[in-house]
């Protein structure tokens, strides 16, 4: 697993904005930092009892020997949902991470897709957001 970053977080005013914006101040950007190493924390227990989980459902698999059809067809269906959120699980750690190392450069708020300010409001609610309103519902339409 991915180590907690011990990097410094660049100064709040070096952060951009949306226009009309108060710049970051440093107790928001601290708290969005506390929220990120939180959901970080958390990301990290539940991929760790998830992993456990599907390594149980992997090695139950066994032959299929005495199961019925319905029992093999519900562990498999049980295996195909954990790995999907094993994989959910660890996207969003890997965009946590992300958005750390955006912290660190002093490029947390620009949007991935157009480089534009994500805006304040939106990182306060969303503190792991890599893209701004425009370009998400953009990515969501397709």
């Amino acid at each position: 697993m991915p180590k907690k970053a011990t990097k410094t977080v660049v100064s709040p005013d070096q952060l951009k904005v949306k226009d009309g914006e108060d710049p970051w101040t440093k107790d928001e950007l601290n708290e969005v930092i506390d929220e990120l190493h939180e959901m970080r924390s958390h990301s990290l227990e539940v991929l760790t009892a998830l992993e456990a989980e599907l390594s149980g459902l992997m090695k139950d698999s066994g032959d299929g020997a005495g199961q019925d059809q319905a029992d093999m067809g519900a562990t498999s269906f049980e295996r195909d949902h954990e790995l999907t959120v094993v994989n959910s699980e660890k996207d969003k750690l890997a965009q946590i991470e992300r958005v750390l190392g955006y912290l660190e450069d002093g490029t947390y708020g620009i949007c991935e897709s157009c480089g534009e300010p994500i805006g304040k409001m939106r990182l306060m609610a969303f503190p792991r957001a890599t893209l701004c309103m425009t370009c998400k519902q953009r990515e969501e339409r397709r």
